[in-house]
């Protein structure tokens, strides 16, 4: 088994409390608002939100996944940092074992934050992963947490 690691970081104008509480304690319900055109729901399959927690994010006809399952291994919210693993769904391509996600959100200026995440690509043996398909992935989360970023902008009580 190979392990492919990759790391990226933006800024954001909106604090890492409204950034965590958004995107990692309230995704179950924001995302599927936001983003309601590629994902249809998100379930609790085990647990409500704590390590061990697993969470079915289930994408609309139009995406070319039908799911996926994530488990929470570790989350700190007085620090804004998250740990979970995509342990089931097409979007491992057969090609992976899983994914891991390093999440944390870092103050940067005045009421804003730095996101930064380490993802880790755990492929079966012998296979190797395209440049262009993590990529792809990079791209996808940046634009999730892009669009929660304008939402939290346009409702600045949302997420206090």
């Amino acid at each position: 088994m190979g392990v492919i690691k990759v790391s990226q970081s933006f800024r954001t104008k909106v604090t890492p409390s409204r950034m965590f509480k958004a995107l990692i304690l309230d995704s179950h319900n924001l995302a599927p608002k936001l983003m309601f055109s590629s994902i249809k729901s998100i379930d609790f399959l085990q647990g409500n939100g704590e390590p061990g927690t697993i969470k079915q994010l289930n994408f609309t006809e139009a995406s070319p996944f039908r799911y996926v399952k994530h488990r929470i291994d570790e989350i700190d919210e007085e620090n804004f940092k998250c740990k979970y693993t995509l342990i089931e769904g097409d979007a491992l391509m057969d090609k992976l074992v899983r994914i891991t996600y390093d999440v944390k959100f870092e103050a940067y200026g005045f009421e804003g934050c730095v996101c930064k995440i380490t993802s880790e690509y755990f492929t079966k043996e012998n296979v190797e992963i395209k440049e262009e398909h993590i990529e792809h992935g990079k791209d996808r989360a940046i634009g999730m947490y892009e669009v929660v970023e304008a939402y939290l902008m346009a409702h600045p009580h949302a997420y206090n």
